[in-house]
């Protein structure tokens, strides 16, 4: 997308990254283009298709590029305003994978769906009826998917009979068109444990194995099953069940999905580290400790405390609103000293940060706005 590199801008293109202005997001675009490459060798051996969850990054950018080398088809959104930022941009097929019930929300997805292919998810028969209605008075209509609870218990209504009689009217629905199911356990992509991690897959298949049962005997055919997450994405891709993986935090990585394992006890997600929060040191006053200007207000804390990255023995413990303080015991660290942390968790992250600044070879090469920053509505 075109950018106006003003003062507000932490980089410009064709800077050292050690001039960059910090706190600022650091994009390695090599593992970048590696993981998208990746995901994309994974999808075309299982022949599903990829419908990258746009939420991990919020940038239309990324999500171009992920088309383009990565092999997505499509992307998820959560809200209907950041959907409207990636239609904005070109893209033309989204599914907003959570539930739109505020009158003034529903009619935005409906004028939405008149630029681009729309499809959200539904659990409530009232809200079938209120989306209905509201395709009709906008004269569009929007692609349905009914999620169903596969062990989250979060949203989604009973896998089996329930699901089959949700679709069944979204079926009989004018303005509505049924295209399948939503079948994604968040609590799954984090399990640490890979014995408990396919238990809760498992679940997962059986749950969605019963509803295509139910969809059968129904008369009603299911031509999507969408799900999956960076955690467990290989697990469905193979499954023979799901159609399309919403992996999205794969193309960045944060530390939290680091601490994943499979049955060997090695790492099980097979992604590197391209996003780093690069940050100044600003203090360095008592021998043993000094203090970065990466405090909570520049990376989400949620899934736990950052990686302090190629800094032997020393680690991020603790932080302030502007103030990350850093155990360093060989005292290696120095007043000015740029330093580089894995998040803990990419998705808020990227929420926090106006620009990702994208280096290769130590090179700012691209900076890219993170263009649906506090798209909440």
């Amino acid at each position: 997308m075109s950018l106006e590199l003003g003062l507000s801008v932490p980089a410009k293109i064709g800077m050292s990254v050690g001039d960059v202005e910090t706190p600022a997001l650091i994009i390695d675009l090599d593992a970048f283009e590696r993981n998208l490459s990746k995901m994309r060798n994974v999808v075309e051996k299982q022949g599903v298709g990829l419908r990258a969850h746009a939420k991990a990054h919020k940038s239309a950018d990324i999500a171009h590029r992920q088309m383009e080398v990565g092999g997505a088809h499509g992307f998820c959104c959560q809200k209907v305003s950041e959907a409207t930022v990636l239609v904005d941009s070109g893209i033309t097929d989204i599914l907003v994978s959570n539930q739109i019930v505020h009158p003034a929300k529903i009619a935005r997805l409906i004028d939405l769906g008149k630029r681009a292919l729309i499809r959200v998810c539904v659990d409530d028969a009232q809200n079938v009826h209120d989306l209905s209605q509201a395709a009709i008075t906008g004269e569009a209509e929007i692609g349905c998917l009914v999620e169903i609870d596969v062990g989250a218990g979060r949203c989604g209504v009973n896998p089996g009979k329930d699901a089959a009689v949700l679709a069944q009217q979204i079926a009989d629905a004018p303005g509505l068109r049924f295209d399948g199911l939503q079948a994604y356990n968040g609590s799954a992509q984090h399990c640490i444990e890979a014995t408990e991690r396919q238990a809760l897959f498992d679940t997962v298949v059986q749950k969605v194995e019963q509803t295509l049962v139910a969809l059968n005997e129904a008369g009603l055919a299911c031509p999507i099953v969408s799900g999956a997450g960076t955690g467990t994405f290989q697990k469905e891709a193979a499954s023979g069940v799901f159609t399309e993986l919403q992996a999205g935090t794969y193309c960045l990585m944060d530390a939290s999905y680091m601490t994943v394992r499979n049955l060997e006890g090695g790492q099980e997600v097979p992604f590197e580290n391209a996003m780093f929060l690069q940050c100044t040191v600003m203090s360095a006053a008592r021998p043993g400790k000094v203090v970065c200007d990466g405090g909570h207000k520049s990376h989400a804390v949620d899934s736990g405390l950052p990686i302090l990255v190629d800094v032997d023995g020393a680690a991020y413990v603790g932080c302030n609103d502007e103030h990350g303080i850093i155990n360093d015991p060989k005292n290696q660290l120095k007043l000015k000293d740029k330093i580089r942390l894995i998040p803990g968790h990419c998705d808020p992250t990227c929420n926090l940060h106006d620009y990702l600044v994208g280096v290769r070879n130590g090179i700012v090469e691209t900076v890219w706005p993170v263009t649906a920053r506090g798209k909440l509505w």
